[in-house]
C-alpha cells in the first residue's frame, strides 16, 4: 500500500518547518510541491526520485486540483511514499480534503503533518499579535475569494465583529473588502498588508481600512500577501517605539 503524506511547509521561512515534516521529506520517494512551499526545503528530500512542481497559488496553476489528484494516484502505482508539500498548513485553505478523498479512494494510506499557518506567523513576524487582552477576544481567518470567484459572505459577518480579521488570498478583492468594512463603520480601524511574510523580501504597509487599498497599491504589493484588520495592528508601532526607547536608554542609539 502506497502512502500519501500531506505536509505543511510553513509560511515561507524555511526554518519555520517542523522536525516531523523534515523527517517525512527525508523518507519520501516523491515530492509534489506547491508554489508557496519554499524550494529550499527540497534539499531535505535527498532520497526522492521525483520532485515535481504542481503550482496551486492564486494566479499560478501549473495543474488543476483534479490533475493533482490524478497525479497522486498515478505516483502511487510506482512509488511507496508520496509527499504533498503545501504552503502553511494543509488544512487551512489547502484543499487537503480533496486529496485525502482521492488517495483513500485509491486504497492509499494517508497521514497529515500540520504546518505553521501564514495566518498566524506572518502577522507575528511583524510584531502584530492576532489577539491581545483588552483589545479583542477572538480572531477570524477568512478566505478572500470563494470557488465561484465572489467575495466570501463571511466577510460581511466579520466586518460586524470586534475580532481581528486575517484574510488570505484576497489581494484582488482588497478594494471590495475595504468597502464592506467601511459599510459597517470600520473605516477608521487599523489595517495592514504583508507580502512575502517571514521571508527576507517581506514588504508591509499599514494604515486604516479607508486607505489601506491605496497604500498597498502605491507600494505595489501583490500576492502572496496577508491582510490584517483590527486594532492589534497598532501594537506594532508601540512595540517598535518601546524597542527604540530602550536602545536610546542603553546608549546604542
Amino acid at each position: 500500500m502506497s502512502k500519501l503524506s500531506l505536509v505543511g511547509a510553513g509560511p515561507g521561512d524555511p526554518d519555520l518547518i517542523t522536525v516531523k515534516a523534515i523527517k517525512c521529506l527525508q523518507q519520501a520517494d516523491v515530492i509534489l510541491y506547491d508554489a508557496l512551499a519554499n524550494e529550499v526545503l527540497l534539499n531535505y528530500a535527498e532520497k526522492a526520485r521525483l520532485k515535481q512542481f504542481v503550482g496551486k497559488r492564486y494566479g499560478c496553476h501549473e495543474l488543476s486540483q483534479s490533475e493533482i489528484n490524478d497525479l497522486i494516484i498515478e505516483c502511487a502505482g510506482h512509488y511507496d511514499h508520496i509527499v504533498r508539500l503545501k504552503g502553511g498548513d494543509p488544512f487551512v485553505f489547502g484543499r487537503a480534503g480533496e486529496e485525502i478523498d482521492a488517495a483513500t479512494g485509491a486504497g492509499m494510506e494517508v497521514e497529515v503533518i500540520p504546518g505553521i499557518s501564514s495566518a498566524l506567523a506572518v502577522p507575528a513576524s511583524q510584531m502584530i499579535p492576532v489577539t491581545c487582552r483588552g483589545i479583542n477576544e477572538s480572531f477570524w481567518v477568512v478566505t478572500g475569494t470563494t470557488t465561484s470567484g465572489a467575495v466570501s459572505n463571511d466577510l460581511y459577518l466579520a466586518a460586524q465583529s470586534t475580532a481581528t480579521i486575517v484574510i488570505l488570498m484576497a489581494m484582488s478583492k482588497l478594494e471590495t473588502i475595504t468597502e464592506i468594512f467601511t459599510q459597517y463603520g470600520k473605516g477608521e480601524t487599523a489595517a495592514a498588508v504583508i507580502q512575502n511574510g517571514t521571508t527576507p523580501v517581506a514588504k508591509m504597509v499599514t494604515g486604516k481600512v479607508k486607505d489601506i487599498f491605496y497604500r498597498a497599491q502605491y507600494a505595489q504589493l501583490s500576492n502572496p500577501a496577508v491582510i490584517i484588520i483590527g486594532e492589534v495592528v497598532n501594537l506594532r508601532a508601540k512595540h517598535l517605539e518601546r524597542d527604540i526607547t530602550e536602545l536610546v536608554g542603553n546608549g546604542v542609539l
